[in-house]
């Protein structure tokens, strides 16, 4: 046997100068690992860059929901100072509300009602 470490995959090994050291070679019969490993590299990158896209479209999107945030709490904030003030206003007028539109119902209803009578004959 000419190399009895030789393997079937292409790999050999070779005694060093201390006994408990091997090294390895590898042969280039079994296939192109250079075109293997910058194929690899090359995925690797664009994979760094979708990464890096989807980084910065999630800081855009915070960014917005953080802007949303603010608006939606000061609409609230309004929403609230709009019903304090009707509020106040209703209490401080001592006419009866309820009542004018009761009235104002009833007098619509009733000139519906004659115009419909009028309609007829």
């Amino acid at each position: 046997m000419a190399n009895p470490y030789r393997s079937s995959e292409g790999l050999s090994a070779r005694q060093g100068a201390n006994s408990d050291e091997i090294q390895l070679r590898i042969d280039p019969v079994h296939g192109d690992l250079d075109e293997e490993i910058s194929g690899l590299h090359s995925q690797v990158r664009r994979l760094k860059s979708v990464a890096q896209e989807i980084e910065a479209e999630t800081r855009i999107q915070n960014d917005i929901l953080s802007d949303l945030q603010m608006a939606m709490s000061q609409a609230g904030a309004g929403v609230k100072n709009g019903m304090r003030r009707l509020n106040r206003t209703i209490t401080q007028q001592s006419s009866n509300h309820i009542l004018q539109v009761i009235v104002f119902g009833l007098l619509c209803f009733s000139i519906v009602y004659l115009w419909s009578k009028l309609l007829r004959r």
